[in-house]
């Protein structure tokens, strides 16, 4: 049985993942590059299979209870007027922020932590893969599974570069810290102009409120790391605009220190193994944020590939296999975000108009 298993990435996949194998008596390890969890973040929804999933782990009372409390989006004008509104409260579906999701999923997950730290260099063999960590010396481990992201460094150690997997479509995105004052309680707000969006998220139980951009674009050469030059180019998209109230929200996000920005990506794989490797969350499948569909899809495959693995009695020539023909329908499924893009940011000032018709018409 391969007992000791190492997962790169400490975020919803990779602690829901390391849980599961816990339970089932395998001993994950868990390396992760911050120093410490991560706290920020946006809101994700934990809905259908992963209500239940959240349920088996004793976490669903807290996590109902942590909600956003979110009751819909609406669309204004560059007066701040709503010119449409969609309710999205769903009695079957949770919103929560996914620092508070980590933070829960962490409480109850007692496993061996190493924070600080980074793959560098896999070897596999027969009987196990040696593991360089950056700062941890060298060990080893039966399996190694990255859940560790859109840029996942075990997907490109273990799968090839990254450029082989990612899908780009055709949009960029910011989200950052705001003041709460600037939306309406409850409520995402987003204005519009051809092929952009600004918008502000307003939790019904967070103080702080967070500032969203989107724009399309041609592909950028940028590095996913360089965060100066991603607020340049949020700066440079944005900066001349001063409708509506753009550009209070400008300046909260390029100040706040958490400025998160990256390309709208999807992965694509044909597979999620190879050997005595897997990958999980969205490193094996990322369906973009304009998804919705990032935290279930995470908690939903991480729990399979862990009942998968129990299943085998922890064979991964046969677990590995099954995971994937256990997940992949819902993850082509969860990655059709063409409407969602659509809906978000129309690219001409007729499709907004088209969009804010039909949403007074679901009002």
């Amino acid at each position: 049985m391969n007992h000791r298993i190492l997962i790169s990435g400490a975020s919803i996949a990779g602690l829901t993942l390391a849980h599961w194998l816990s339970r089932h008596g395998f001993q994950p390890t868990v390396v992760e590059r911050a120093d410490r969890l991560r706290a920020g973040g946006n809101g994700v929804d934990v809905r259908d299979q992963a209500t239940a999933v959240v349920d088996r782990m004793g976490l669903l009372p807290q996590i109902r209870a942590a909600a956003t409390d979110v009751h819909g989006m609406k669309f204004v004008d560059a007066d701040d007027r709503a010119v449409a509104r969609i309710d999205i409260r769903d009695p079957g579906s949770v919103e929560i922020m996914r620092g508070d999701l980590v933070a829960l999923l962490h409480s109850v997950t007692d496993v061996e932590y190493v924070f600080g730290d980074r793959i560098t260099a896999l070897r596999q063999r027969d009987d196990g893969v040696t593991v360089d960590l950056a700062h941890g010396g060298t060990r080893r481990f039966d399996l190694v599974v990255g859940a560790d992201g859109l840029h996942s460094a075990t997907r490109r150690l273990a799968f090839g570069p990254e450029a082989d997997y990612l899908r780009f479509k055709d949009h960029y995105f910011a989200f950052a810290d705001a003041d709460a004052a600037l939306g309406e309680d409850r409520w995402v707000t987003m204005f519009n102009t051809p092929g952009k969006m600004a918008g502000l998220y307003r939790s019904g139980n967070h103080p702080q409120a967070k500032a969203y951009f989107i724009f399309r674009s041609r592909p950028i050469a940028v590095d996913h790391r360089d965060v100066a030059e991603h607020k340049r180019l949020v700066r440079e998209a944005f900066g001349k605009d001063r409708s509506w109230r753009i550009p209070e929200l400008l300046d909260a996000a390029l100040a706040d220190p958490e400025f998160y920005f990256d390309a709208l990506s999807q992965v694509k794989m044909p597979t999620w193994s190879a050997g005595r490797f897997a990958l999980t969350g969205d490193a094996a499948w990322c369906a973009s944020p304009a998804s919705g569909a990032g935290a279930e899809l995470a908690l939903v495959g991480a729990y399979k590939l862990a009942e998968e693995l129990a299943a085998a009695d922890g064979d991964h020539r046969i677990a590995f296999d099954r995971y994937h023909a256990a997940h992949r329908g819902l993850v082509a499924k969860k990655q059709r975000i063409g409407v969602n893009v659509r809906v978000m940011v129309p690219r001409t000032e007729g499709g907004r108009r088209v969009r804010d018709f039909a949403a007074r018409l679901r009002s």
